[in-house]
Parts: C-alpha cells; sequence; structure tokens
C-alpha cells in the first residue's frame, strides 16, 4: 500500500511540475528575428532559420539555403521514445553523415544539460547536438512531442515533419526521397 502511494505522489509532483513549467513559459523570451507570418513548421512551408550553440561549443546555422538535406530531430534526455529511436539516430548518421547534415536538438529548458550530456555520451552520438537552453527553437517549430525530426532540404522548405518515432527502413527510405 505504501509503494501505490508512493508512486501516487511521485506522478502527483511530476503532473505539479509540468503545470508549473507551462505557466511560466514566457512568451517575450523569444530574442531571435521573428519568423515570416506565414512560417508554420510543416512540409512544404519554408524553415526558420535559426542558429544554436552546440555541446562542442560551436555554434550552427540550421535552416534557410544549405549545401545539402537537413535532418533536425529535437529531443529530450527524460524522453522514453527518444532512448528508443537513439541507437537508430547514430546508425543513420554513420551511413548518411557525409550526404546529409544532421542536427540533435536538446530541448535543454525542459531537460538538465548534465543529464542531455549522459544521454549523448551514452549513445555515442557523432553529430552536433545543439542545445535550446531558452526553449525559444523548440517553441518557434511547436515541438510539444518528443521526438519530433524534420527533413529539411537544401532550399530551406520543409519536407517532413515526423511527430514520434519510426522505424531506420522508413528514415533511410525519407532521407533516399528527399536527398
Amino acid at each position: 500500500m505504501k509503494r501505490v502511494i508512493t508512486l501516487f505522489t511521485i506522478a502527483f509532483l511530476f503532473a505539479g511540475l509540468a503545470v508549473f513549467q507551462y505557466m511560466n513559459n514566457d512568451p517575450n523570451a523569444v530574442t531571435m528575428a521573428a519568423p515570416a507570418a506565414d512560417f508554420k513548421p510543416k512540409a512544404d512551408y519554408r524553415a526558420a532559420a535559426f542558429k544554436l550553440t552546440a555541446l562542442d561549443e560551436q555554434s550552427y546555422q540550421v535552416g534557410g539555403k544549405q549545401s545539402r538535406l537537413s535532418f533536425v530531430n529535437f529531443w529530450a534526455s527524460w524522453c522514453g521514445p527518444c532512448e528508443l529511436e537513439a541507437p537508430d539516430l547514430q546508425r543513420l548518421h554513420a551511413k548518411y553523415g557525409n550526404t546529409i547534415q544532421m542536427y540533435g536538438v536538446n530541448a535543454t529548458k525542459y531537460d538538465k544539460e548534465r543529464n542531455a550530456r549522459n544521454f549523448v555520451n551514452e549513445y555515442e552520438f557523432a553529430f552536433p547536438i545543439l542545445m535550446d537552453r531558452k526553449g525559444d527553437i523548440t517553441k518557434l517549430y511547436k515541438v510539444d512531442t518528443f521526438p519530433t525530426t524534420f527533413l529539411i532540404d537544401r532550399e530551406g522548405i520543409i519536407r517532413e515533419r515526423i511527430n514520434g518515432v519510426i522505424t531506420i527502413e522508413e528514415w533511410e527510405r525519407l532521407i533516399k526521397k528527399w536527398m
């Protein structure tokens, strides 16, 4: 009985934390230039360009015209489905890393940076992991489900928005389709 009460208390605390985070989401926190009024983070719309610092302390520009297809994956270390897809992401990078640009965007505002670093080390990610410390980019791209991935073509057009996990075979099909 004590175990059930303890689990219920923990669940209640997490729900309270989620409500607290939601209520404290400052709409004035966006420090980047506002995207065009017609920006919609879905297929066939121009991707809003953004620049974030990665775990390697380098800045990366994403969106806009690029030299190759971009794979942009929003994730968090506490996300169970993100753990499920992590090995596939590293396999995709190993196979396509020379032909596509792959980025992981950690929703750091909703995560702990130490946990994100441990996650990256555990899954041995070799692609840039961008840190969205203020949550501006996660909010801009309307990411409310983790993982959420965007395939953005060379012209800066979003070709796919995938909410959740798909098989590596499906990823390969989509990458080949838009390369």
